[in-house]
């Protein structure tokens, strides 16, 4: 592994069921490998895209096994241990490390709005596996906001390496730079990558690169080599379907998103309905402009 796991296009990978909702894990395992073979670097289960809210405890291991079991050499597995409690977010972080793990993806306490010594705590408790930490900045689901600083104060505990930044404001990067330049900044969004990478984000956990692997490493190299009018010609031919990443129906249409593209998203787990007609057509519209851009 030439980068460190967390840096590149790390897939917050969706996760398959069968038409009866139970797992189908031949199939995600073939979804890691088709990954691994088109130019991103690694892949996170068990995030919100993974659906682990619904899952059992034994599926959500497993999912982490397939996922070490089918990643190439050189492929990050960072799986998501997000969980109400801090002894449960440790309990997924030594069964990570167990599986083969390199690095895990940590959300603050998400059972309340935790402040910011219960936040330190909270990760202070996963360190202690000795796993590298990816903080996870999602303000709208955990109600935890980690500013650039309290990321400061985050940098201080031993294993948290770089913040999965999903506030959608494009000002934190420069802010965590500089209050916390110990850990690494990585896009946590789709739509706005590419002002992430040139801002100096060095990594991306996102979602559309499921259905949309190479035009996300085009654009992702880009935005990393300050290609900025390649970048811009690309990027309007991507936006609109990126957009879906940060609304309430970003699971359903990023697994649309790939049966657009010829592969496989299928249903998925209540309370999760099928998207609206309207809704349907629209994101086939917005993947289908994506896939027909030029790269």
């Amino acid at each position: 592994m030439t980068l460190k796991p967390w840096h590149g296009i790390v897939v917050a990978a969706t996760l398959p069921f069968k038409d009866d909702l139970s797992v189908d894990y031949d199939r995600f395992a073939e979804h890691v490998r088709f990954l691994a073979d088109n130019g991103v670097h690694g892949v996170t289960p068990n995030g919100s895209l993974g659906e682990y809210q619904v899952l059992t405890a034994a599926e959500r291991a497993r999912v982490v096994e397939v996922a070490v079991e089918a990643a190439p050499e050189g492929f990050s597995v960072i799986p998501g241990v997000g969980a109400y409690g801090s002894a449960e977010s440790r309990r997924w972080t030594e069964q990570a490390q167990a599986a083969g793990a390199h690095a895990v993806l940590a959300l603050p306490p998400n059972a309340y709005r935790a402040d910011a010594e219960e936040v330190v705590a909270h990760y202070r408790e996963i360190s202690q596996v000795g796993l590298p930490i990816v903080a996870y900045n999602n303000p709208f689901d955990t109600r935890v906001d980690l500013t650039a600083e309290l990321l400061s104060r985050l940098a201080e505990v031993d294993n948290v390496v770089a913040v999965k930044e999903f506030s959608g404001d494009i000002r934190r990067i420069t802010a965590i730079q500089r209050l916390a330049p110990q850990i690494d900044v990585l896009s946590g969004a789709d739509d706005n990558v590419f002002e992430a990478t040139l801002l100096g984000a060095v990594g991306w956990i996102g979602g559309f690169s499921n259905s949309l692997p190479k035009q996300c490493a085009k654009i992702y190299e880009y935005g990393t080599t300050g290609q900025v009018e390649k970048g811009r010609a690309l990027y309007q031919q991507l936006q609109a379907a990126f957009f879906w990443d940060t609304t309430h129906q970003f699971v359903q249409a990023i697994k649309l998103s790939q049966d657009v593209a010829g592969g496989y998203g299928g249903p998925c787990r209540p309370p999760r309905n099928p998207l609206s007609d309207e809704t349907r057509a629209q994101v086939i519209k917005d993947v289908e402009q994506a896939l027909s851009a030029e790269l």
